[in-house]
Order: C-alpha cells, then sequence, then structure tokens
C-alpha cells in the first residue's frame, strides 16, 4: 500500500514583493517493490511535476520556479528524499535566474537525504546571476551507508549570450556532505563586490564565467576515480576540467569561457558518470535539453 502526503498553499498576502517558496518531495519502495511517491508539499511559486520516465528509466520529479527568476530577498527551500533502496533522480526544468539587488541577497536553500541502499541523481541546470546579483546558496548532503548521491550544480556569471558579465554583486555558494553522520566534505565559493577582479586573474577563474562541480558520494567512490578521468578525455580543450578524491567524495570541477560549451560537457560527463556508476542508461531527462 502506498501513502502520499500531498499538500499546496499559496504564501499568504504580504506587502513585500519577496517570495518564499518550498518544495519537498520523497521517494520510497512500498512493500510490492514498487518504487511510488511518499511525501510531497510544495508552496508557491515552487510546483513539482513528474514525467513519466522512458523505458529502462528511473523515477523523477522535477522542480518549477513558476516567478522565472529570483529577486533580492527571495528565498527557496528545496528539499528531496531517496528513502531505502529507492532510485530516483531530481531536476530543476529550467535554468535560475538572480536578478540584480539594490538590497538583500536571495537565498536557495538544498537539503538532500539518501538512506541506505538508494540511489539519488540531483541533476542541475545552469543558475545565471545578473550584474548586480546576490545570492546565498546552501546545500546540505546527507548519505547513509550503502547510499549513493551524484550531486552537481552549474553556475553562470552573467548573461554570456548577450555579452554581459557580471561586475559585482554577492555570491556565497556553500556544501556540505555528511556520510553515516560524519562530516566528509565541506566546499564554499565567494565572490563579493568586485567580480571582475576575480574572474580575470589567472589565479582566480582566468576568464572563466561559467562554472560547474559534480560530485560522487559512496562507499565505492575510490574505485571510480580511474574510470572517471579516462571520461574526461572527450571534454573539449577549451573546458578545463580536473577530478580528485576526497573524503570518500569524487570531486570533479568545470570551467569554461562559454557557457553552452560548459553546458554540453557538463551533461556528456554526467550521462557517462551514471552508466558507469550505476548502470543507469548514459542519458540525460528531455526537459534538460530543452
Amino acid at each position: 500500500m502506498s501513502v502520499v502526503i500531498s499538500q499546496s498553499e499559496h504564501a499568504p498576502h504580504q506587502p513585500s514583493l519577496t517570495v518564499h517558496g518550498i518544495g519537498r518531495v520523497a521517494y520510497g519502495v512500498d512493500s510490492d517493490g514498487v518504487t511510488r511517491l511518499h511525501d510531497l508539499y510544495q508552496r508557491d511559486p515552487v510546483r513539482i511535476m513528474f514525467p513519466v520516465p522512458p523505458r529502462n528509466e528511473i523515477q523523477s520529479a522535477v522542480f518549477v520556479n513558476t516567478s522565472g527568476g529570483l529577486v533580492g530577498g527571495d528565498i527557496l527551500e528545496l528539499t528531496a528524499q531517496a528513502a531505502k533502496d529507492v532510485a530516483v533522480r531530481y531536476y530543476p526544468q529550467a535554468a535560475e535566474k538572480v536578478y540584480r539587488s539594490n538590497g538583500p541577497k536571495s537565498q536557495i536553500q538544498v537539503s538532500l537525504t539518501v538512506e541506505e541502499g538508494a540511489w539519488m541523481e540531483w541533476l542541475p541546470q545552469e543558475t545565471i546571476l545578473f550584474d548586480g546579483a546576490k545570492l546565498h546558496r546552501q546545500t546540505q548532503a546527507n548519505i547513509a551507508p550503502g547510499g549513493r548521491l551524484l550531486a552537481g550544480e552549474m553556475l553562470v556569471l552573467g548573461r554570456t549570450s548577450m555579452g554581459e558579465t557580471v561586475q559585482s554583486g554577492l555570491l556565497q555558494d556553500e556544501w556540505n556532505v555528511h556520510a553515516d553522520g560524519r562530516l566528509v566534505w565541506a566546499d564554499s565559493f565567494c565572490l563579493d563586490e568586485d567580480f571582475a577582479q576575480t574572474i580575470h586573474h589567472p589565479a582566480g577563474l582566468n576568464g572563466s564565467t561559467a562554472l560547474a562541480t559534480v560530485i560522487y558520494v559512496a562507499d565505492d567512490a575510490e574505485q571510480f576515480l580511474t574510470a572517471a578521468r579516462e571520461l574526461l578525455n572527450s571534454i573539449p580543450t577549451d573546458v578545463r576540467v580536473g577530478i580528485t578524491l576526497v573524503g570518500g567524495v569524487l570531486i570533479t570541477r568545470f570551467l569554461a569561457k562559454d557557457a553552452l560549451t560548459l553546458r554540453k560537457a557538463f551533461g556528456n560527463y554526467w550521462a557517462e558518470f551514471r552508466h558507469l556508476s550505476a548502470q543507469l542508461p548514459a542519458a540525460l531527462p528531455r526537459l534538460w535539453h530543452i
């Protein structure tokens, strides 16, 4: 038998124009061995969709921000869970835009929980910072023994297709990953005030305005280090990429001057790695390509 708690509400009227969107979703395996939705909560402007997976694919849920982007003071809380022995993929419908703010910063709070024997993918699309944007993003991940997490992020500094680069603003992007209740990886990337100096400095981003990270957290992460490095041989030379293992976390970093080039390299690597590590199809969701 399947029990689903599905709640939805509209945010109450407030005098400010800022929003506080919440999306929470969890999949579990029922006694009959079928993966089903076990928990769902959503509050404007967050909506969660459930596309029918292609043949031989795992269940998935798609987070949608119906507001079209974040302005100063907006908050998004996104929570995703994979219960014991579940295989599931979560991803946003589209790139997230963060607009210029003359006051408070926008916040994105992500919480990922992977229980014993579960496989979870947190597959991002780009977060695009406009000039003058202020963003604080925190991603918390908790993985139980025997659980596996493939997660990532992509950042684009400025609307590069329009020739815009970010000159100033605020970016605080933090990861905290716990495995079996123990902190195994913490990462913080911060840009403040003069973005251009860091972007163009040889010891900074060396002119790159698109960057991405992929992490694989699992008991078997170490055994995929060599094979994952071999996957990098197909990455275009105009994308700088490296991979390492820290605290049992396999970490891959990407840098590029062109956002579309990085997106293609990121997507190809993700598809190949999920096939390598979980014997899943080397493919990305159709919505991810739109």
